[in-house]
């Protein structure tokens, strides 16, 4: 055995000396990093494309009615919209990381990841492996007490969420401040949001006033048959909230592993969103690249509104189940019709003047006195309620970013990390 561990004991020695003895400039040695396919998203491999409307597709006097060839980097984006699923993952996680802290701050050391830590129950990590003991009669009040609306505006002895509670916080770090150098110390540069992440769950009725919506309201979000559809009545800064609280959830888990970090998920730019759409086809109107709306099964391609209003003729008279029309070139699914979709950029009708053909991006973050109009964010992709031309590709609207609407979702985007894939 002493033998065996002098010999290894010389080879590790002697490496050394190799890599170290000659004087020369050889970089620190590492493997090379492949990134790893993330869960329910598809590579869009990046490159140039012609977007906006061609002359046949545009409107007379539109100021959207122009084109730009841009270049933009790889990246990876979500097959389907975000599901009713994932998001009530969001929302349960956001509750219970809300239980655990009031807990805590209650002297139950238990849920603190170190017992040991002096660190206050505002700042201590949390213990998730430990389970919240229902049956424990002080925490069961407590939980009942913080959570959940009292007694008396419970409807049938069903208890009800405080949705309003459900706040989700998060920091980030302003990196054009730090460009410019206009700031005094990096504390500057965190910026910290909090944002009150439950869905509007009456959108259903307040976007349409002569129209029957209860029982889809009073359903859609929470019921298990609407767990695949994609979810709605999220505001802008919602959308932006998950992309945070999902990029925790998967570093916190890679940090566990011992192993590095990822890119930050975010919503797509209106760029991105346009290229990941044509799935490589220049010059189509729609993401099959055909000029027709039907295949030659006469069957609709996307879920929307069909000719003056046959809304159940593709199949879906409101929102369908993600993924239930063929997906483009890219693997993706629903970038034409079923929701429109959240995208990262600011609306502005000249911004393809403006912005820069490599990666472009055109963004405002509005303060709460700014004028309506720099509250404008871009939507893409048209919806269940849309006619043909807004599930075009190249067809850009907006809304406010502090809207909740029945017939806007959002995916998410992860920037491309290491080296491509050949």
């Amino acid at each position: 055995m002493k033998k065996w561990f002098l010999w290894a004991l010389f080879a590790v020695l002697a490496t050394g000396c190799a890599n170290t003895g000659s004087g020369e400039l050889v970089g620190t040695a590492r493997k090379r990093y492949i990134e790893p396919l993330p869960h329910g998203m598809k590579l869009v491999p990046g490159g140039t494309a012609v977007i906006g409307s061609d002359s046949e597709d545009a409107v007379l006097w539109d100021p959207n009615s122009t084109t730009k060839s841009i270049t933009v980097n790889p990246f990876y984006m979500d097959e389907t919209e975000i599901t009713n699923a994932e998001y009530r993952q969001f929302v349960m996680w956001v509750k219970d990381s809300i239980i655990r802290r009031e807990l805590l701050m209650a002297g139950y050391d238990e849920f603190m990841l170190n017992a040991d830590d002096e660190r206050s129950a505002e700042t201590a990590a949390l213990d998730w492996r430990t389970r919240i003991d229902m049956r424990n009669e002080d925490i069961a009040d407590m939980v009942r007490q913080e959570m959940y609306l009292p007694e008396e505006e419970w409807l049938f002895g069903k208890p009800a969420l405080r949705t309003e509670r459900l706040v989700f916080t998060y920091e980030e770090l302003d990196l054009k401040r730090a460009a410019s150098g206009d700031y005094g110390s990096r504390r500057d540069l965190i910026k910290r949001t909090s944002v009150p992440i439950y869905p509007d769950t009456l959108c259903w009725i307040k976007d349409f006033d002569y129209m029957y919506n209860e029982p889809i309201a009073s359903t859609y979000f929470w019921h298990e048959a609407y767990d695949n559809y994609p979810v709605v009545g999220i505001t802008w800064e919602q959308a932006q909230a998950f992309c945070a609280w999902r990029t925790k959830r998967l570093n916190d888990a890679l940090a566990r592993m011992g192993q590095r970090p990822v890119f930050a998920y975010r919503l797509p730019s209106e760029y991105e969103w346009e290229f990941a759409a044509r799935g490589g086809l220049d010059g189509e109107k729609y993401p099959w690249g055909s000029e027709f709306v039907k295949n030659n099964k006469d069957c609709f391609l996307a879920n929307f509104k069909p000719g003056r209003g046959n809304y159940s003729d593709d199949g879906w008279v409101l929102t369908s189940q993600v993924a239930q029309f063929a997906p483009n070139d890219y693997g993706l699914y629903d970038m034409a019709g079923n929701v429109a979709e959240w995208t990262w950029s600011a609306y502005d009708e000249s911004a393809y003047s403006i912005v820069s053909d490599v990666n472009p991006e055109f963004r405002h973050e509005a303060a709460p006195d700014d004028p309506a109009r720099l509250r404008r964010k871009v939507v893409r992709g048209g919806s269940w309620k849309d006619a043909e031309y807004f599930v075009r590709v190249s067809t850009r609207s907006y809304e406010y970013q502090d809207s909740c609407r029945s017939y806007i979702g959002f995916r998410c985007v992860r920037d491309y990390l290491g080296s491509p894939r050949r």
